[in-house]
């Protein structure tokens, strides 16, 4: 290698020594590397460490250095805004638009399922009442007149809801039925027929509005036959249209609405407990309004379009920027290894090569691809497009692309060392954490199988895997500690015995011990970061080449030079092969840039 003082000597040195230089080694022969002429190789190592140097520059160095433009940097500021802005108005309407459509169910239950009331509308925990089921045959039949009484009496409820019918007629509701083939119970001699075959059957409910409909009488006529035994589960299914005028603003229409309603009767488990429970899926319409309002819809709509236009845009030019970024790295890469090769007859080590290869553009390239998406499926949905309702899946491509987005914003200020603590501090301790949470997950999924298997038929926070596991992990950050406790059922004192010491034994070993380690091994190396920046940090081989980049050296035009066309000579005969030669041309080596960078 060779000193910078050296670099600057050769760099202002009198053309005909550099053209004498040039001559000579143009006519060595390819072979020759193995004993190149060390003005030559100080050439070209001078030229490889300052192309590794401005390559691993930050966008403001780079610019300093060669008043290249950061365009990555500047897409990725108005990506941030723009995508901001677009998940900004669209988590408005989506909370509009979910909690308009929970609502109108709650309605439904009001108005369609009997026994319903207020306090089954609220998610408490402990729930406050038990499940709504049906337990007699009269009960299922009343509860069947009851939806069917509500749908055709419509006009009693508050809401504005019509049936789906362009003259508001009444469609026929359909009840089906899903049952065994086979399903005969002899209990009494402990005998039994059953085919697991799954078969319905469904059939329209009419009725003349001068008679009371009864469910029960109406399917004996039609010859249909109700087996609970064999009932796996039953449906009464309708479609109710209606418009919110809430959403409706200056430049906002009202919105059109279908919801697909189906009343269930859920037999599954065949306890004797059939629980009853209502579905609404709601699909959006096309409106049919105020002429003059749908002008201003126009208006409203194309704004959107624009921005969900402006976003793809944005994203596409970073993922490409992006993209090509990793690829010339990864070039630069392979020139590197073989300059390492031929120049130090030595292989470039794995922490060298991972230098190379930037999690962060992989990150904005996730990013850009989720957002891409969401924002395509967010056109599809504001045109109305969409035949179901696909905002949950949006949200979820748009809600993960800008938490992406925003972790981007930390490579950003990773470029001053002041904020480049925690990233820093994460990657020293991922290996030690990963290590660490294995054997912390093996402790955590033996006390969750086993409170699981145990204690799930007692206590209802371990009634099933997941419930088990998101109950451990509120223990160990403290959570509702108590309940957890209190609630486990007293039917088994030998079980209510070990529920303490389960609780007791996990709670401590993870409270005390688990997160106590796992704390200390963040500290020690938060310690060794900022002795690091006291001392110095540890350089790979591919680091100690570069070397130390002063501001005044990328203030200086040093990067900004041409050297001669004989420099571009030299590499051509240094690197044999042609796929390091290609390389070198597409990054920046080739006769029309004439110089290593």
């Amino acid at each position: 290698m060779t000193t910078s003082e050296g670099h600057q000597d050769l760099e202002d040195g009198p053309k005909e020594e550099r053209s004498n230089a040039s001559n000579q080694n143009t006519s060595q022969d390819h072979t020759s590397w193995s004993a190149p002429n060390s003005s030559t190789l100080s050439q070209v190592e001078e030229k490889m460490r300052r192309k590794l140097q401005f390559f691993f520059m930050n966008p403001i160095e780079k610019w300093r250095a060669k008043r290249k433009f950061p365009y990555k940097f500047v897409v990725q500021l108005i990506k941030i805004v723009l995508v901001t802005l677009q998940l900004c108005l669209f988590a408005h309407n989506r909370y509009n638009h979910v909690n308009y459509t929970w609502d109108n169910r709650i309605t439904f239950s009001h108005l369609f399922l009997l026994g319903w009331d207020s306090t089954r509308e609220i998610n408490a925990y402990p729930p406050g009442a038990g499940p709504l089921a049906v337990y007699k045959v009269d009960e299922f039949y009343n509860s069947l007149d009851y939806a069917y009484a509500g749908y055709s009496n419509l006009t009693n409820a508050i809401g504005p809801y019509s049936y789906n019918d362009e003259s508001n007629i009444k469609p026929e509701p359909e009840f089906c039925q899903y049952y065994y083939k086979k399903g005969i119970i002899h209990g009494f001699n402990e005998s039994y027929e059953f085919n697991a075959e799954i078969e319905s059957s469904c059939i329209n409910f009419t009725n003349v509005e001068t008679k009371l409909f009864k469910s029960q009488q109406y399917l004996q006529d039609a010859g249909i036959k109700v087996d609970f035994a064999a009932l796996v589960r039953a449906e009464l299914r309708f479609s109710l249209k209606t418009i919110n005028f809430r959403a409706a603003g200056p430049i906002t229409p009202p919105d059109c609405f279908r919801f697909d309603v189906k009343v269930v009767f859920d037999n599954e488990d065949h306890d004797g407990q059939m629980s009853l429970s209502l579905e609404a899926e709601p699909h959006k319409l096309t409106c049919k309004g105020d002429k003059t309002y749908i002008t201003d819809n126009k208006i409203d709509q194309i704004l959107r379009s624009i921005l969900n236009i402006l976003v793809i845009l944005i994203c596409t030019a970073s993922l490409l920027l992006c993209s090509r970024a990793i690829y010339r790295a990864q070039l630069l890469k392979g020139l590197t290894c073989a300059f390492f090769r031929r120049a130090y007859n030595a292989e470039l080590s794995l922490d060298g090569r991972l230098e190379f290869l930037n999690i962060w553009y992989i990150m904005i390239i996730v990013n850009d691809i989720l957002i891409i998406m969401g924002s395509a499926m967010k056109e599809q949905i504001e045109r109305n497009q969409f035949t179901y309702d696909e905002w949950n899946v949006c949200s979820l491509f748009l809600g993960v692309g800008n938490l992406l987005v925003w972790f981007g914003v930390l490579r950003y200020l990773g470029f001053f060392k002041t904020y480049n603590v925690v990233i820093l501090t994460l990657k020293k301790a991922a290996p030690k954490i990963f290590r660490f949470s294995c054997c912390a997950l093996l402790l955590y999924a033996g006390f969750t199988f086993c409170g699981w298997l145990v204690l799930g038929p007692y206590h209802m926070k371990f009634r099933s895997l997941a419930t088990t596991s998101e109950c451990l992990f509120s223990l160990i950050n403290g959570d509702d500690m108590f309940a957890t406790f209190s609630i486990m059922s007293k039917k088994s004192p030998m079980l209510w015995w070990f529920s303490r010491v389960y609780l007791y034994s996990f709670i401590s070993l993870y409270i005390y011990v688990v997160l106590s380690l796992f704390i200390s091994v963040i500290m020690d190396a938060y310690d060794t970061i900022k002795q690091y920046y006291k001392e110095g940090f540890p350089k790979n081989d591919l680091q100690q080449f570069i070397g130390e980049t002063t501001v005044e050296e990328v203030s200086s035009g040093l990067y900004r030079t041409q050297s001669s066309s004989s420099l571009n000579t030299v590499m051509n005969s240094l690197f044999c092969c042609n796929f390091y030669r290609r390389a070198y041309s597409k990054i920046g080596g080739g006769r029309s840039t004439v110089n290593l960078l």
